[in-house]
């Protein structure tokens, strides 16, 4: 099975495109923590590329900006792809099929923030 659950924050706002096909499409990076402390006792962050198609595309592109904290069901894509120079390049990305609004960024704990 193919399954991947992370919570985290948008580094930036999301970059929400329309195929030419007329699909909407949204890319964003979350900022995960990673479960275990540095050499210096510091948890560090990974940074995660996500895709998300359709309804909930437009739901992230009207609603989420940079610092909004995000949880984000989805599945692995790993893909390849050639340049102009026909150097192979490879990519992974997790492709979003539900995504729940957990805060934003300037929300303090236990304060609920209505989502505009």
């Amino acid at each position: 099975m193919n399954r991947i659950i992370i919570t985290g924050r948008l580094v930036k706002d999301p970059d929400n495109k329309i195929t030419p096909n007329g699909k909407n499409f949204s890319q964003f990076t979350l900022a995960v923590q990673k479960p275990m402390k540095n050499a210096s006792g510091e948890y560090e962050s990974i940074f995660l590329p996500i895709v998300a198609w359709g309804k909930t595309a437009e739901l992230i592109g009207n609603s989420c900006q940079k610092g909004h904290r995000l949880l984000v069901e989805g599945w692995l894509n790993i893909r390849s792809y050639e340049d102009r120079n026909g150097t192979k390049h490879w990519v992974t990305e997790v492709i979003a099929d539900r995504v729940e609004f957990l805060e934003r960024k300037e929300q303090k704990l236990g304060e609920e923030v209505p989502f505009d």
